[in-house]
């Protein structure tokens, strides 16, 4: 005899949307968000130097994150081709090839609608996106001098998968560099309010989960990676942080004035905004690092 109530149970469970289809919904439908967010529509938080950058001027400490990562691929006035993995807009590929004439980045991102307007924005012969998963990229092994994540191997857990896939990718000798939040503890180690904030990010921003930093370390010495080095920036990190309460602010002001309804996706990126702006008060349980390895 069939049971309804498991039928039911499975037929719901068919009909949801795996987390790879709620990303690629999410970042088709949140472009608009983000270009509030950045106008050269950087899909990541920034990096604060004194007097380098202007903790009013968030484009300028989003750059820096992307300034501060080319840095330690050492791509300086060498001839490099690297990846970046889960690219968004591909705005890192255009700060890099603009700032390195003899830079090549190759993007890959899981969203059609990124690779389509990335691409229309890059118009560059030594930039491009392709649609492709960062733990399944198919290129050939040995492919590229240098790999970089901002902020988007978080959408996987930073899984043993994708840092492995990159290891492959990767010729001999080139550095791996990493940008992202990330737990100090497992989350049943949390206290109520931590879990509570990490399950809001995971939820808002379609997450598997965040990456344990411990567990990400040691899979990356596990696999081969040398040199490895951990770096907590969460103070560098923290005034564009700050700048969330107030962005959000005026983006709901913005369609409330223009009598526009908020999409479910923008809800959601609002949403996890905040519980990025939580996870940054809650020192011993979230971190925000870059992390540095090379083959």
């Amino acid at each position: 005899m069939k049971n309804p109530c498991l039928l039911t149970y499975l037929n719901k469970e068919m009909q949801m949307p795996s987390t790879k289809e709620q990303i690629i919904d999410f970042y088709n439908e949140a472009t608009e968000d983000y270009s509030f967010w950045s106008k050269d529509l950087n899909m990541h938080f920034g990096y604060f130097v004194p007097f380098k950058t202007c903790v009013f001027t968030r484009d300028s400490m989003l750059n820096r994150m992307n300034d501060e990562v080319f840095k330690r691929l050492n791509v300086f006035d060498q001839k490099k081709h690297i990846i970046d993995l889960g690219c968004g807009m591909g705005a890192s590929i255009r700060r890099g090839i603009s700032n390195y004439p003899k830079l090549a980045i190759t993007g890959v991102t899981i969203s059609p609608f990124q690779v389509e307007k990335g691409n229309e924005l890059l118009n560059s012969e030594r930039g491009t996106i392709l649609n492709r998963d960062y733990k399944n990229t198919s290129f050939d092994k040995n492919s590229f001098d240098g790999a970089m994540a901002i902020e988007s191997l978080c959408h996987s857990g930073c899984s043993t998968e994708a840092l492995a896939e990159t290891y492959r990718i990767l010729k001999p000798g080139s550095t791996f560099v990493i940008a992202d939040a990330f737990t100090k503890k497992d989350v049943g180690e949390m206290n109520p309010l931590a879990k509570y904030t990490y399950k809001g990010l995971c939820e808002s921003w379609s997450l598997e989960s965040l990456g344990n930093i411990n567990r990400v370390k040691a899979d990356l010495e596990k696999l081969g990676f040398k040199d490895i080095k951990v770096k907590n920036i969460w103070y560098r990190v923290a005034p564009s942080v700050l700048h969330v309460p107030f962005t959000i602010s005026s983006f709901i002001l913005k369609k409330l004035f223009k009598k526009e309804t908020l999409k479910p996706e923008s809800i959601k990126n609002l949403k996890g905004s905040f519980f990025a702006l939580l996870s940054s008060l809650s020192l011993t349980n979230f971190g925000y690092y870059i992390i540095t390895a090379k083959k």
